[in-house]
């Protein structure tokens, strides 16, 4: 059973890849429910993929963490701009797959908790702390977080109302919402997935004084590690340019957005319109 569906699964991703094949600014890379062996897929297809398995050349970005390592710097950046110690904050991670993984690893090697964490069939809770590594042994061998002994046990969004010092979304887009935005208590947000707030939720946390790092800066890490493959460089070099470029830009973002008051989302788009024009002047 599980043959034949890779097998499907490869044919709709060679399926995929030749329709984008004449699109050739755009560098394909692994995203939900993809992986090293799909990009060599696209890759064998057209001829062009980053996260590529590390035995062909490539820097399987999902194996190595890097968007989650990406999230860690970030914490550490923003955690000055709202009271947030990260030894012994409190995390909890709404999705916990190669993102929140790898995230909640790098975090409590900051010294950070994880009290818990949610996928697809519900939320894990434990005040003292969760053995991150026992319950990604449990999601490595198909099962869920819900799986793990040392907890209690909830529905899935129960993960959206558990109080915390930082809160990850790491899954879909817009799970908070208006509708469920109030629920939150927590005094900060690293999106490490994309979209996972409404405009309206993040303008609501602005008011309410939850400081939010928009997606494109908190887990650009992955989007970072690809260009550094493409470019030809290694696994170490991925690293220094996640490390460089997410602190920098979060520094950035989140000094003006406290200077401002602008919503750290607003000032992030400002900054990459700034950007995207100034290079855009050379090929006038």
């Amino acid at each position: 059973m599980k043959k034949e569906k890779n097998h499907n699964k490869e044919i709709l991703i060679r399926v995929f890849a030749h329709a984008i094949k004449d699109i050739i600014e755009y560098i394909p890379g692994p995203d939900m429910g993809t992986d090293e062996r799909c990009m060599y897929w696209v890759k064998s297809e057209i001829g062009r993929a980053v996260g590529l398995p590390r035995e062909i050349g490539g820097i399987p970005l999902d194996e190595i963490g890097a968007t989650g390592f990406g999230l860690s710097v970030c914490a550490e950046v923003a955690s000055s701009f709202c009271d947030v110690n990260l030894e012994g904050a409190r995390i909890v991670i709404q999705g916990f797959g190669s993102v929140g993984q790898h995230a909640a690893r790098f975090l409590a090697a900051k010294d950070a908790v994880l009290v818990a964490a949610a996928d697809s069939q519900g939320t894990i809770f434990n005040p003292q702390g969760i053995d991150i590594e026992h319950l990604i042994q449990l999601k490595n061998v198909g099962k869920s977080v819900i799986d793990y002994s040392q907890g209690e046990k909830l529905e899935q969004d129960a993960v959206i109302a558990i109080p915390c010092d930082i809160w990850i979304p790491a899954a879909r887009p817009d799970v908070i919402h208006s509708d469920n935005v109030d629920r939150l208590q927590t005094k900060l947000v690293l999106q490490g997935a994309n979209i996972p707030f409404t405009a309206e939720a993040e303008r609501i946390c602005h008011q309410r004084h939850i400081l939010i790092v928009p997606d494109f800066i908190a887990n650009a890490g992955g989007v970072i590690c690809g260009a550094v493959e493409y470019a030809g460089g290694n696994q170490q070099n991925a690293f220094q340019a996640i490390e460089k470029k997410i602190r920098q830009n979060s520094t950035l973002v989140l000094e003006t957005a406290t200077k401002t008051g602008i919503q750290p989302r607003e000032v992030a788009v400002e900054i990459a319109k700034r950007r995207a024009c100034n290079v855009m002047k050379w090929w006038e």
